[in-house]
């Protein structure tokens, strides 16, 4: 089983940035799509960006796009969400995943059905 850390959470004040990393031991990366999800307090959790395997072509949650950036550095077998004009409402525990292509593209949902990792927390509060 694929174990994922995730990491670079942090408190910020709003309009503020983080970088948050996504790195897994023993896994491969960049032969994967990759996303970013995330939960709040009572809330459900939801896709925000992911990245896809092959030509990194990249797909947003309307409610980040524009602020957040997901890129891969393979050298380093890390995933990255850079996250700008970070807003109250993006507080939440942050993970990552290996997520569904269609078609070559990333989707984001889930690949696996396992416990998540312990993610990241981001805090967004002045």
């Amino acid at each position: 089983q694929v174990q994922f850390v995730e990491s670079g959470g942090g408190l910020v004040q709003p309009g503020g940035s983080l970088r948050l990393s996504c790195t897994a031991s023993g896994f491969t990366l960049d032969y994967h799509a990759i996303g970013w999800f995330r939960q709040a307090p009572g809330k459900e959790r939801e896709g925000v960006s992911c990245v896809s395997a092959g030509d990194d072509s990249t797909v947003y949650a309307d409610s980040v796009k524009g602020r957040f950036t997901i890129s891969r550095d393979n050298a380093e077998n890390t995933v990255y969400l850079q996250m700008n004009s970070l807003k109250p409402e993006d507080t939440a525990v942050y993970y990552c995943e290996v997520v569904i292509s269609v078609q070559a593209v990333c989707t984001l949902t889930r690949w696996h059905d396992t416990p998540w990792g312990q993610g990241t927390q981001v805090t967004v509060s002045s």
